[in-house]
């Protein structure tokens, strides 16, 4: 089930119907969506027939009969509408299509070799792999509801300039005209704020969380009561460059020893040259040097998620590619945290992410997701 934080709703009966569909653990049958919605039958179905004409509610099979005729049950037809997440990395853009439950439609990675900065920055490039990948995937332009995009940067508030992105090396870039490239609806958000939330709204389970975004950056976003805390310049959450080790590792916003200095991907990559895969193949087989690093990186992670527990006391979630690798090492990285933070009782605020794939992209199209869900 899904977790649909208190939003702006048109508080029509009908968004009334939908919503509860939407949120309902399984398919509802119209006496039960009746009594749920506090309506009478005939506005039930009044409202049931609009919304099944439009494509937008379907049957679901029969509930268990008690006796007598088996009830319809309802859902949401999930793949009426449909959202696209992008997200801009250093070495990757990766396109992602959801339907209304947020179930992966279409994935698809363009590898860019350190040249991911030009669909930012030259004409055409971001809009053309946007249409080959609806189209490779037959994915109906009428359905779409809107594309997110994500980048590792502090974007300004109005949506239209990356005001800094460090692993992207780019500094101050208006986004007026890739956008304006884009035939529907579109904005652009920080990578690891979208993950964040994305994480928050799948797994409901946390009231407040801080989120920690390990991939070939590394960012982070503050999430008090389902809503993200920005700060007055929106750079909140930007963990990635907390100072672990003072006068440490060259960092890419160019200060020494900022925590994605010590734990991001890249620094496998820059120290070793191998992928995230080859790496951890050889951490598992107790090659020296590999298990060295991987036990560097967990005791500086460590480090960083004690500052920010310290700091904001509220459960710390590791997402991102590398977060994928962590469920072996969760305890050793737990009694690191421990060991450097002196007001926890134990560790176990400290969780890995629920969606440690393509989540950034997912994230994106959540916006646009939410927004249909409020306005049927």
């Amino acid at each position: 089930m899904l977790h649909i934080p208190t939003r702006q709703q048109n508080g029509s009966v009908r968004n009334r119907i939908y919503r509860c569909l939407y949120e309902a653990e399984r398919p509802c049958t119209r006496q039960a969506l009746a009594r749920k919605c506090q309506i009478s039958m005939p506005t039930l179905y009044q409202n049931l027939s609009e919304l099944m004409e439009e494509g937008l509610v379907c049957d679901s099979g029969a509930a268990r009969s008690t006796g007598g005729r088996k009830a319809m049950r309802l859902d949401i037809a999930a793949e009426a509408r449909f959202a696209v997440g992008i997200s801009i990395t250093a070495e990757l853009i990766r396109l992602a299509a959801v339907d209304l439950r947020l179930r992966e439609l279409a994935y698809r990675e363009i590898p860019c070799e350190g040249k991911a900065a030009q669909v930012l920055t030259e004409p055409g490039q971001l809009a053309a792999a946007l249409e080959q990948f609806l189209d490779e995937n037959g994915l109906s332009q009428e359905k779409l509801l809107g594309v997110g995009i994500t980048v590792p940067a502090i974007v300004a508030p109005t949506c239209d300039r990356v005001i800094f992105a460090p692993t992207l090396h780019i500094k101050d870039v208006s986004l007026t005209e890739r956008m304006g490239e884009i035939p529907y609806p579109a904005y652009v958000d920080n990578d690891a704020c979208c993950s964040g939330f994305a994480e928050w709204y799948i797994r409901h389970d946390l009231k407040d969380m801080a989120y920690l975004s390990l991939e070939s950056g590394v960012g982070g976003v503050l999430i008090l009561g389902g809503v993200s805390f920005d700060g007055d310049h929106r750079r909140s959450g930007e963990f990635g460059h907390i100072c672990i080790e003072p006068g440490g590792l060259r960092c890419n916003c160019g200060q020494r020893g900022c925590l994605e200095a010590y734990c991001s991907a890249r620094r496998v990559t820059d120290e070793l040259g191998l992928t995230l895969e080859e790496f951890f193949g050889r951490v598992e087989a107790h090659d020296p040097a590999c298990e060295t690093l991987w036990y560097d990186m967990l005791r500086h992670l460590a480090i960083g998620i004690s500052n920010i527990h310290t700091a904001i006391d509220c459960d710390v979630v590791l997402g991102g590619w590398v977060s994928e690798y962590l469920p072996p090492y969760l305890q050793a990285l737990k009694r690191y945290v421990m060991d450097s933070n002196p007001f926890a009782e134990d560790a176990e605020f400290v969780h890995l992410s629920t969606v440690r794939r393509h989540i950034a992209p997912m994230g994106a199209a959540l916006n646009f997701v939410l927004e249909f869900v409020d306005q049927v």
